[in-house]
């Protein structure tokens, strides 16, 4: 029986709030929880990004999640306008996709990716 497809993604956070305001900057549907909860999840598609509140973790890089955009440029200007400091501006890759990278403030790194017209 193959796989479908990814349900969630669970990240652990330190400070929910200061988590919390930054994914409602990136444009994320808050579903469940927020600021005060131990516990959020934002609606992606038709999967879910989980927040939990974990403040004794540290962290390091572990790897990125990659979320499909349709217009990965208005979205990276969108985020500088709101105060956000993505990596670098979206470019093109090989594989064929226009794509950028932001770290969130528990260094989780989040991609958005458009797939190139050929």
């Amino acid at each position: 029986m193959p796989i479908q497809s990814i349900s969630a993604v669970t990240l652990a956070v330190r400070d929910m709030a200061r988590a919390v305001d930054f994914y409602a900057k990136v444009g994320f549907e808050l579903l469940y929880g927020g600021s005060d909860a131990a516990f959020t999840s934002y609606r992606v598609g038709e999967g879910f990004l989980n927040l939990i509140l974990s403040p004794a973790v540290s962290h390091g890089w572990w790897g990125r999640v990659i979320f499909r955009v349709d217009a990965v440029d208005a979205l990276y200007e969108a985020l500088r306008a709101r105060g956000l400091d993505p990596e670098q501006p979206p470019r093109d890759a090989t594989w064929g996709e226009r794509y950028f990278h932001i770290t969130d403030p528990d260094g989780h790194e989040l991609s958005f990716a458009e797939r190139l017209r050929r």
